[in-house]
């Protein structure tokens, strides 16, 4: 399976490189990855996970670092997954991989009720096979494919049905302890991934079993958020750009900021006082 000819395509060629600078910019501003890493690629069959797939194995090619890339695919088996499709694509473009059989489908579907969303525990079962294969393969980090849309959709479930200010972070601890995540693809948003996938022409493998669920609360946000791109263009993008300039003394937490400490004599070290909303000009 040749990929597509795409060199050529100046909006191909565009689009390209303001993906990769992205990505790069992340592993910086993170230290993503380091001298010697064994980066293991979780890929799903999305277009997410086949763009930080591909854009992964062309920056390692300029990177200042040496780091090896395994992509690792976990076959759930869903009814009609098409099982050679990955591995064909793999072997076409010449990474080492690894297909992990396990019937997680059968234990949702025993487990989650006729009409309630199963995300939360496919989610859970997905991740501590992941974590474990990790360490059977020796990887020192796990790159998932979340894009900007993906954390900032979490902030609002969160807000929303969690009553926590809390997303996902662009590099943590795994819920086992023994595993680094990282998310490469933090700075990109959806739309540009897809257009990138468009040009590539990766064989997309739909999910079955949670994408096609109707009436999810992050369909809700999701619907949400592309209504405020097509109305209030740039607002999404502020609101990304929000949590990585996070004023804690402007906030509630007082796990965060020692606000019963605070006085006029012990003010030096704030950098922030009354002015809650900042000076802007509104459109």
């Amino acid at each position: 399976m040749a990929r597509p000819k795409t060199g050529s395509n100046p909006e191909f060629q565009r689009v390209q490189k303001k993906l990769r600078s992205l990505v790069g910019r992340a592993i910086s501003d993170y230290n993503m990855i380091e001298q010697g890493d064994r980066v293991m690629v979780c890929l799903s069959g999305g277009a997410d996970s086949y763009a930080l797939l591909d854009v992964l194995l062309g920056l390692r090619e300029a990177a200042p670092v040496d780091f090896d890339i395994v992509a690792v695919n976990l076959d759930q088996k869903q009814p009609g997954f098409p099982a050679g499709i990955l591995p064909d694509y793999l072997d076409s473009v010449g990474v080492d991989f690894r297909i992990i059989e396990e019937d997680t489908y059968s234990v949702v579907q025993s487990i989650i009720p006729p009409g309630k969303t199963s995300c939360s525990l496919c989610s859970r079962l997905r991740r501590g096979i992941l974590y474990r294969v990790a360490k059977e393969i020796g990887a020192s980090k796990i790159a998932l494919g979340h894009h900007a849309d993906d954390i900032v959709e979490t902030l609002f479930l969160n807000l929303f049905y969690n009553g926590r200010l809390k997303s996902m972070p662009a590099k943590l601890i795994s819920d086992d302890r023994k595993n680094i995540v990282i998310r490469p693809l933090a700075y990109a948003r959806e739309k540009m991934i897809k257009e990138f996938a468009d040009y590539r022409g990766f064989p997309i493998i739909p999910c079955s079993l949670c994408g096609s669920q109707p009436n999810l609360q992050r369909q809700a946000v999701k619907a949400m958020l592309r209504h405020w791109d097509e109305e209030s263009p740039g607002r999404v993008q502020n609101i990304f750009n929000a949590l990585t300039r996070v004023s804690p003394s402007h906030l509630l937490d007082n796990s965060l900021f020692d606000f019963s400490g605070l006085s006029l004599e012990g003010f030096a070290g704030l950098d922030e006082f009354d002015l809650a909303i900042d000076v802007f000009e509104s459109p």
